[in-house]
């Protein structure tokens, strides 16, 4: 079965800004080269990229003209026109094991049960080279891993945003992360979260059936889409007011896709507290306002043990700083 990564996560081909981190390029376009494809113009003029990896680069936003990321590569130059490629560091094709502490709730000779931190990358990718959870689990599991992810991502079944804390499955076993997918694909894994969100949802609960794709504005932001997104549904419930301007609600994933979470309750006016990226900065000076990340938490998972067939499921109550804006006065 083919891995499955999608959940409301972090997508490394989003982090735009971590190709800062690399090689600036800048490529001046000779006039032998006017009316030429965009990829195949900048292939011949910087010889060490290969027109492969340029199209990669053009595709993640990563080149761009006076400032505005070009992501055509069929885009026709023209003599003179000045093109920054933004080449992101080499990253080791094997993640190292390093000793960082995990928060295992469960484990047994085919997986892993993690309470997650927030703060903690989930696998290696742009702009995170190292410290990540992988590597904490090669540190922890050896080579016991399951190598269906690939060398970049061993035992990694599905994963979280960098600052989203919670619950996370991974597997030590190719058996073990092929019955944990296929869950995933027949949608028997049951994951639930947390958020604190803006504003009171009206109605109360709901069910948010919108599909997402990349966002035509933003390459670094997914967003919900009328044509070409993939099927994307979230389940609702508010569970109770917070700090007079926000509420906790619970949702529960019947799919899973990049910042699923973020971007549908952001589709219907309430962004999570604190969310960079879906939300808008507010300066009332309240700790929800200042709320240094998004408010999710994932804080419960269930799924059948893919080797014995038992029946598994655990909860986190979420982080004391989560904790802190839920018992704000309302």
């Amino acid at each position: 079965m083919a891995e499955s990564f999608d959940d409301d996560v972090d997508d490394p081909e989003l982090a735009a800004e971590d190709e800062a981190a690399g090689d600036l390029r800048v490529a001046t376009i000779d006039a032998s080269l006017a009316g030429q494809r965009l990829d195949k113009a900048l292939a011949v003029t910087l010889p060490d990229l290969s027109r492969a990896r340029l199209q990669a680069l053009i595709a993640a936003g990563a080149v761009s003209v006076a400032g505005i990321a070009w992501t055509d590569g069929n885009t026709r130059v023209h003599d003179g026109l000045v093109v920054t490629v933004a080449v992101p560091p080499s990253v080791p094709a094997i993640p190292a094991a390093q000793p960082i502490p995990l928060n295992i709730v469960f484990e047994d000779e085919f997986l892993l049960v993690i309470d997650k931190p927030a703060g903690l990358v989930v696998h290696p990718g742009a702009g995170h080279h190292d410290g990540t959870l992988v590597n904490a689990l090669l540190a922890h599991c050896g080579d016991q891993l399951s190598g269906i992810g690939g060398v970049r991502r061993p035992g990694i079944v599905h994963r979280l945003d960098k600052d989203t804390s919670g619950l996370m499955v991974a597997a030590k076993t190719d058996a073990a992360h092929r019955g944990l997918s296929a869950q995933l694909a027949d949608r028997s894994l049951s994951r639930t979260y947390r958020a604190i969100v803006w504003g009171q949802p009206t109605p109360v609960a709901g069910r948010i059936d919108a599909p997402i794709g990349r966002s035509l504005n933003n390459r670094r932001k997914m967003a919900v889409v009328r044509h070409g997104g993939r099927e994307a549904v979230t389940l609702y419930s508010m569970v109770t007011r917070v700090g007079g301007k926000a509420s906790l609600v619970e949702c529960k994933l019947m799919t899973g896709r990049t910042h699923q979470i973020r971007v549908h309750m952001a589709s219907i006016g309430h962004p999570l507290v604190g969310d960079p990226l879906y939300g808008r900065a507010r300066s009332d000076g309240s700790a929800l306002a200042r709320f240094p990340r998004q408010a999710l938490h994932a804080t419960a998972i269930a799924f059948i043990h893919p080797i014995d067939g038992r029946e598994m499921s655990f909860v986190s109550e979420p982080p004391q700083d989560f904790r802190a804006l839920i018992d704000l006065p309302d």
